[in-house]
């Protein structure tokens, strides 16, 4: 038997008394934005169950900069635990609404940070699919210096 189906909506008053009625579990974006901010809290607490619990079981992890995709839960669970470094997270922001959710955060392996950019794909309530951009920090260039303004 199929679990309860999720959408997500910007309003519960679009949908009407009907949506309940045809077994549909609401969600809003304050939901969805609750989650990511719990998951990403567990991805730096490396509490490796709560930070895989966003994800669907047919989930689809992709790094297009390595060329690399894993496909399952349970598979990008196990990547991640292999990973060796020492990690923590800072969100710096999040955004999305519906079924599309973009984070942005600095991800510190071994106290190096990297700037990342998490875009994640919602259905029925679970991550379906996520793309990660990595950058490494960089100084600014010369030609562009008159109108730069550093920030930390």
């Amino acid at each position: 038997m199929r679990g309860p189906i999720f959408r997500v909506v910007r309003d519960f008053d679009s949908l009407g008394p009907a949506a309940t009625e045809r077994g549909m579990t609401l969600m809003l974006d304050d939901d969805v934005r609750t989650l990511l901010r719990q998951h990403w809290a567990a991805s730096d607490d490396n509490d490796f169950d709560a930070e895989h619990a966003i994800y669907a079981d047919h989930a689809i992890l992709e790094y297009p900069q390595s060329g690399e995709r894993i496909r399952g839960a349970r598979n990008i669970q196990a990547s991640r635990m292999a990973q060796p470094n020492r990690k923590r997270f800072t969100v710096r922001r999040v955004l999305g609404g519906g079924g599309l959710w973009i984070s942005e955060l600095i991800l510190t392996y071994d106290d190096q940070p990297v700037f990342v950019v998490s875009i994640m794909e919602f259905e029925d309530g679970k991550v379906v699919g996520e793309t990660q951009y990595f950058g490494g920090p960089f100084e600014p260039g010369p030609s562009r210096a008159q109108w730069v303004e550093r920030i930390a």
